[in-house]
């Protein structure tokens, strides 16, 4: 059985632990954070098999040379090949194939997925029911555009949206509740959006996770991910009154839809 487990790091990034039981072996996900990984792998008796990089931003990478030196084995560290990020020993060109293997003291394939947009070269892993999807999505809301363009990103949502609905979400932030208020600000009439926010609202007040999500819920509420939704499109209209809005097509809303995000 496949556990996945959370390292809290920094102020509100999430690292990822990834379990085959009864394996001791483990690997995580965008350690930015050395410290917690060690600690977390000694309170638990476990050895640190591999690394999985989404991107190359230091909160997501800034941790991988220490546990290189800390592991007694050489690490292996997997990443895309076309961003800066040192340490890698398995770099992975996830756009023209969309690599599928098998991962050591793993069982079920990991499949990699291009979704830059966030920064050049973003991927995301997905394996069993699990994708790990980094500061592309994340509950209610999609990473910053900082070195993508915006086709960019919509086109990462909608492959990501495309996977079938009972798949989790691990995405590296717990941004839930400010993503939320904004998608109530567009889409305030959204029945499951207005439930969902209970929800988190009341795992919040508890120091309990919101993540993971699920493409399913994402689907229904993530207004990234429902551009040309009818009252989210009169609401971009509304707040960029000051546009010409005769040829909004979904890209343009969407890009848009970032752009209030961004100055929210």
């Amino acid at each position: 059985m496949l556990t996945i487990t959370a390292i809290k790091a920094f102020n509100d990034n999430y690292i990822w632990v990834l379990q085959q039981q009864p394996q001791t072996q483990v690997y995580v996900v965008d350690p930015g954070d050395a410290n917690v990984v060690i600690d977390y792998l000694e309170a638990n008796q476990l050895t640190l098999a591999g690394i999985l990089l989404t991107h190359h931003h230091n909160d997501h990478t800034g941790g991988v040379a220490e546990l290189q030196a800390y592991s007694q084995d050489r690490l292996t560290v997997f990443g895309p090949d076309n961003e800066k990020i040192k340490g890698i020993t398995h770099p992975l060109h996830a756009a023209a194939a969309q690599p599928r293997f098998t991962l050591d003291y793993m069982s079920g394939e990991l499949q990699v997925l291009d979704v830059p947009g966030h920064t050049a070269g973003h991927i995301a892993y997905v394996i069993a029911d699990a994708l790990f999807c980094g500061d592309t999505l994340f509950s209610g809301g999609c990473g910053r555009l900082f070195e993508g363009t915006p086709a960019q990103m919509l086109n990462s949502l909608q492959q990501l949206a495309q996977l079938p609905a009972d798949t989790r979400v691990y995405c590296a932030h717990e941004y839930t509740l400010s993503n939320l208020k904004f998608a109530l600000a567009v889409n305030p009439n959204n029945r499951a959006l207005q439930d969902y926010n209970e929800r988190a609202i009341a795992l919040r007040r508890q120091d309990k996770a919101t993540i993971p999500s699920t493409i399913a819920l994402e689907r229904a509420i993530n207004p990234f991910l429902r551009a040309s939704d009818t009252e989210i499109v009169d609401s971009i209209k509304q707040h960029f009154s000051d546009l010409n809005h005769a040829n909004l097509d979904e890209l343009g809303g969407f890009t848009l839809l970032r752009q209030w995000k961004d100055n929210f």
